[in-house]
């Protein structure tokens, strides 16, 4: 499973620490904790997200690999922790990429996108 660098790691969760503080922050700051966290989430991700809602639907897709984690028998949620999910252009995937067991398959990418906003807002609803 893909991880972002240890440097990356302890800045953004320097950062996340200093946010829920309440310490004062700069905006510059808080960009820098948004791209890392949009960057850590996009290692799940092997293709390009629409320009104008890629951060929205990078933290979407996290979304849905908790989502599904909290959702799952033991089983998948032991496959989970060992594999990973990734994300491809017409499938979700259990493993590091396309080429590992497929959890759904779609038609597009614009469909995988649109099922995974519509499981987390049915997550949600519980």
């Amino acid at each position: 499973m893909l991880n972002l660098s240890i440097k990356e790691t302890a800045r953004m969760v320097e950062l996340r620490q200093k946010f829920e503080k309440g310490l004062e922050t700069s905006l510059e700051e808080f960009k820098e904790l948004r791209d890392l966290e949009f960057k850590d989430h996009m290692l799940a991700i092997n293709f390009r997200l629409p320009k104008n809602e890629k951060y929205y639907y990078a933290s979407h897709c996290h979304e849905f690999t908790q989502n599904l984690y909290k959702k799952a028998d033991e089983k998948l949620k032991k496959r989970i922790i060992e594999q990973g999910i990734t994300f491809n252009p017409h499938s979700i995937n259990i493993g590091y990429n396309q080429y590992c067991e497929d959890y759904k398959r779609f038609n597009s990418k614009e469909e995988l996108l649109g099922f995974v906003v519509g499981f987390n807002n049915a997550c949600d609803l519980d």
